[in-house]
């Protein structure tokens, strides 16, 4: 037997404002999204922000169904609707936020397993890294790749 460790790396910071500017820009698109948001059983609203690499930003917010599982989440409806819409560009970067009743969350929200590994798949597609923005209230973590929130990616058709 052999005993592995897994490292993952990411960055916290107390205060947004020290995002890069367009980092910072990209969260701020994220909770406007999450206006979007149609979440009557829960009153949990997502907002995601997308960056493509021709320089355009999509949004995208959970929508909730009766008929659960029937739903989907803003990190997919985001990244979803940027690659139909552009088939060639890159996602860079996804910021994600949330917010309770009309409040913004204090701590981030992470991604659930589905999002983080449809956020894989668009990384491996692209051939680089995927920046992940999770931004709270009162903190930020910023991953610079998705491997280091998904470190066991199913790739294993390929």
């Amino acid at each position: 037997m052999i005993q592995k460790e897994i490292n993952i790396r990411y960055r916290e910071y107390d205060d947004r404002n020290e995002l890069a500017p367009e980092d910072l820009a990209l969260v701020e698109a994220a909770a406007a999204a999450t206006e979007n948001s149609y979440s009557p059983y829960s009153g949990f609203r997502v907002g995601a922000a997308v960056r493509l690499s021709n320089g355009e930003t999509v949004t995208g917010s959970n929508q909730e169904n009766i008929a659960y599982p029937s739903g989907l989440c803003a990190e997919r409806t985001a990244m979803f609707y940027a690659c139909s819409r552009y088939p060639d560009a890159a996602i860079e970067a996804i910021a994600i936020t949330a917010s309770q009743n009309g409040e913004p969350c204090r701590l981030p929200a992470s991604p659930c397993g589905a999002c983080r590994q449809v956020m894989a798949e668009y990384q491996t597609r692209a051939g680089r890294d995927m920046k992940i923005i999770l931004a709270g209230k009162e903190k930020t973590m910023v991953f610079d790749r998705v491997d280091d929130m998904l470190p066991f990616i199913f790739d294993s058709l390929k």
